[in-house]
């Protein structure tokens, strides 16, 4: 059969979620082809010559660009099956539906995709238990297509690959957790390790552990970063974990830092204890301060994420959030974006057990793919706007969009003894968005 595999967006990378399933349909012998829409054009042609169709849905951003073209192909190809998959394709499922999806596959897609292939039906239920196989990247654009790692002056080829999927945490807010419930899925080392063999081959000298947790095993995670630095001792890379497994395992941060780990990714998401609470993440806000100071000891960067508003949040909070942060010399770490991003509600999230969340809620948005939700206080809602706007301003400095969210906040500009960081001394990826 010719199989057609779209993905609309994943964070700048090459989307796992595309070369994880074309090996496993080419070992079935099917004909593949992989189209990553955030890089590279659709033609009508190559959607009509396809069987079966489908789209990876990793996150909410890619849901929402996916809508146009799951509608385009069924208008150009209404005989081929829809099948859509990843973490979104689960929460979205009724909309999808709607548009003419006749498959939604959450978490371990693989095998799931395989049997639509045969024209077999999907049932959902437990998430699959899968004996995951190195990813086929064939076809996909090349890695210099996407986001590089900008470290001082260097401009890195950047990969991504993932170690394991799924969580054992129940946070809340997060995506992961609808879908898999806290179970947590490794991936085989050996595959792990021939995914990023074949990435350094085609130029990578940087690579992203995308697992929602990379410290879910850490066992796990550490032999494959030892065996990682073993072979391209010159190859660095980056991971998200948790606050709460960072000061868990505080003995692992120096050796994350000699097996080539640059930064690590960690959804700090508020400084408020009773945030953190609400959103059930495990950790407080003590516990990011003390390892932030653990990370910069053990020379390893922590880029904090945040969700800088919710129905919790009030002025005096994220004012704390924007000191904290400044004291903390952590500005230049922190992508802009994140002083802005909002809650996300999510169908069948579980931000819904809560009466504080179903009383500011509105009905589901089919087109936005939430649920709607508005502050106690306008003046919360009307600086959130504002700093959307600020954030998305391209090309400026991180410090001076900070300074101009600090005076917007606090209706004054930032104190004069506002310390930070050279740019230079800290890498990142060069993709600005993070939700």
């Amino acid at each position: 059969m010719n199989i057609l595999l779209l993905a609309s967006y994943d964070l700048g990378r090459q989307p796992f979620g595309l070369a994880s399933p074309q090996a496993w349909l080419k070992r079935e012998g099917h004909t593949v082809q992989c189209r990553d829409l955030s890089v590279e054009k659709l033609d009508d042609a190559e959607a009509r010559a396809a069987g079966l169709v489908a789209f990876f849905l990793p996150m909410h951003t890619a849901t929402r660009l996916a809508l146009p073209t799951i509608e385009r192909v069924r208008r150009v190809n209404p005989r081929a099956r829809m099948v859509c998959y990843g973490l979104y394709a689960e929460l979205s499922a009724g909309l999808l539906r709607a548009l003419g999806v006749e498959e939604v596959i959450g978490g371990e897609f693989e095998a799931a995709l395989v049997r639509a292939a045969r024209g077999e039906r999907f049932v959902n239920g437990a998430v699959e238990k899968l004996a995951l196989i190195a990813p086929d990247r064939t076809g996909l654009p090349p890695l210099a297509s996407y986001a590089h790692l900008r470290h001082g002056e260097a401009k890195v080829v950047s990969g991504y690959t993932e170690a394991s999927r799924g969580c054992k945490h129940m946070c809340r807010h997060c995506p992961v957790v609808p879908v898999y419930q806290g179970q947590f899925r490794v991936v085989p080392r050996d595959a792990v390790l021939a995914d990023i063999r074949g990435q350094v081959a085609a130029g990578a000298r940087h690579i992203t552990f995308g697992d929602p947790d990379f410290f879910n095993g850490p066992t796990h995670a550490m032999r494959i970063v030892e065996a990682l630095h073993a072979d391209f001792p010159d190859v660095t890379y980056d991971a998200t974990i948790k606050i709460e497994h960072l000061k868990k395992h505080r003995d692992l941060l120096v050796p994350l830092r000699e097996t080539g780990c640059l930064f690590v990714t960690s959804a700090v998401e508020s400084v408020a204890d009773r945030v953190l609470e609400m959103l059930r993440k495990n950790h407080t806000r003590r516990d990011f301060i003390e390892v932030a100071g653990w990370m910069r000891e053990a020379g390893v960067t922590l880029q904090p994420t945040f969700l800088a508003f919710t129905p919790w949040t009030t002025l005096a909070g994220y004012r704390d959030l924007l000191r904290i942060v400044a004291d903390l010399d952590l500005v230049e770490n922190t992508a802009p974006v994140q002083w802005a991003l909002r809650l996300l509600v999510t169908w069948n999230s579980p931000l819904l057990e809560l009466d504080e969340i179903r009383s500011r809620c509105g009905a589901f948005d089919a087109q936005s793919l939430i649920y709607p939700w508005t502050h106690t206080d306008p003046e919360v809602d009307e600086l959130s706007r504002e700093l959307f706007r600020v954030v998305q301003q391209q090309g400026r400095k991180r410090t001076d969009i900070f300074s101009e969210i600090w005076e917007l906040a606090h209706g004054q500009k930032p104190p004069d003894n506002f310390r930070l960081m050279p740019r230079t001394a800290i890498p990142y990826l060069d993709e600005p968005w993070y939700c």
